[in-house]
Formats: structure tokens, sequence, C-alpha cells
């Protein structure tokens, strides 16, 4: 369809990642196909409907209808030129729970549990460096700086290049990692997928922390992201600021940061102000 070509060609011109733009695309899609009428003719109240449709009929979440929502906006915005009464698309509202997290204890079992030198590198990565699964799938070679004990993350969510940490113990696993694999690619991926025609999927990463997990009789609902949040978590624990936990992240605002303050056990050492009182036991009578 020659919308959603343009649409696309929009979509490269904002510099947005190969994965947004296939995700705005089919929502773009699905939307006229569900709309059934001339593009000419479409208006708000064509999205409201569509957007209903989603939460009512197909029971989506309020985060995906939220990236439909998003997805429609730039269609009639940017492609199709049309200014929008945005107050009349509200956003649905999401429930703010808190992700989960692993204790440090766990992380080390997931990572015990890694008998294939590949994924024990990949998630020590993940985990010792903050890293998105991603990220760590496209990292090069060249991204591993350890004379500096940095590694080098291209192109981070937002387009964003930035540093993060590099943990001794996921450097050490890197090099059993390099001695028993010996990864050669053409365009220098540091993890080579199968066939060495790209790097390793983020599937494949997902799949490898899971049989891990269940390998360590973890029952935490949790995924391979899940390390990132802990690599956050425990650096906050240690006492990092949240301005170092927001730069090693990448994460666009400091706000996005405080989630962490409602996950770290920050009650070590201090005092509960009922315990400095001098308060009697009662009596029974």
């Amino acid at each position: 369809m020659a919308l959603l070509q343009r649409m696309d060609a929009d979509l490269v011109l904002r510099g947005l990642s190969s994965n947004t733009r296939a995700s705005y695309l089919t929502h773009a899609r699905l939307f006229l196909e569900f709309c059934e009428r001339p593009v000419e003719a479409l208006t708000t109240e064509d999205i409201r409907r569509f957007l209903t449709f989603l939460l009512t009929e197909r029971r989506v979440t309020p985060a995906t209808a939220n990236v439909y929502s998003a997805a429609l906006r730039f269609l009639f915005a940017v492609t199709l030129d049309r200014p929008l009464n945005y107050l009349q698309i509200p956003r649905a509202k999401q429930r703010k729970g808190l992700p989960a997290v692993l204790s440090r204890t766990q992380v080390a079992d997931v990572l015990a549990q890694c008998a294939n030198l590949k994924h024990r590198a990949l998630l020590a990565l993940i985990y010792g460096s903050g890293l998105r699964v991603s990220e760590a799938a496209g990292l090069h070679v060249a991204d591993i700086d350890s004379a500096a004990m940095r590694v080098f993350v291209a192109s981070g969510k937002g387009n964003k290049d930035r540093y993060t940490l590099l943990s001794q113990t996921a450097l050490e696993a890197l090099r059993d990692y390099w001695r028993g694999y010996r990864p050669q690619h053409p365009e220098g991926w540091l993890f080579p997928g199968p066939g060495a025609t790209g790097h390793i999927t983020a599937s494949g990463i997902a799949l490898a922390f899971d049989q891990a997990l269940a390998r360590a009789g973890i029952t935490t609902p949790a995924s391979v992201h899940t390390l990132r949040h802990c690599f956050a978590t425990h650096l906050l624990e240690d006492g990092a600021t949240l301005l170092q936990i927001k730069e090693l992240l990448g994460l666009a605002s400091l706000h996005s940061t405080t989630v962490y303050l409602h996950l770290a056990n920050l009650t070590g050492g201090i005092r509960s102000p009922l315990d400095a009182l001098s308060v009697g036991r009662p009596t029974d009578g």
C-alpha cells in the first residue's frame, strides 16, 4: 500500500528504530483494515472507535492500546498531514506496577546455570552493565573496552550513544567465551547468530535466560530484562546516585529512574523512630 510506504519513509526520516517502524506500520495497517473506508474520509472518530474496539473486544492492555494510539497519531499528523485534537484521543490509563527484581543470590544462581559460555557471557554483560537485550545482541567486539573497563553502547534507545560499566566478572566470562568460540564475523559482531548471518537475536537471549531461570529453580516471574532492573536496584543499594544510574542505563529522564527507589532495600542501617521512644509494654487487667 502506497500510504504505508510513505509512512515508512516518514519514520525513517524521523530516525526511529527498525522495531518501532515495524510496530507502527503493523498498527496502522490493522487500523486501515478495521475502518474499511477511504483514507480521505477517516477522522478522529475512527481512531476512537478503533481504540475502543481494541480495549473492549480484543482486550489489549492499556500499554498496547497506547502504542496503537501513538502509531495512528503519527499516521495522521505526519504522513497524512492532518491536525488532530489530541484531547479527543485520550491515552488509556496504565497501572504502574513495580517490575520484578531478583536477589543477588538469585542472579548468581541464574548465571551459574548457564553451562553455555556464550549465554553466560551475554547474561553476565546484561546484568553487569545494565544493558537492554537488543543492546547486548548488537554489540561489536570493538565495543568492549577492557582498558577503561567500560562498554560502548551505540544507538541505544532514542538513538543515543553511551558508555556503561564493564564488570571484571563479565570480562572474564567474555574471555572464556572468546577462547571457547573464537567468534569471527565480517561485521564484527561480538555474538554472531546461527550461520553467521547477523548477530544473535533477542529471542535467543531470552530463551537462554528462561532455561537458566528454570534450572535454578527460581519461580519469581522474571524475564531477561529483569537483569537490567537488578543492575539498577543493586547499584542503588550500594550507594550509586539516581543520576549515575540514569546515565548508565541510558534513560531519558531522571524521573524514569525513581522507580528503583521502590525496588531497592533502603532500610538497612536505618532505625525506626518508634524504637527511640520509651513505651512500656501493656499489662493485662
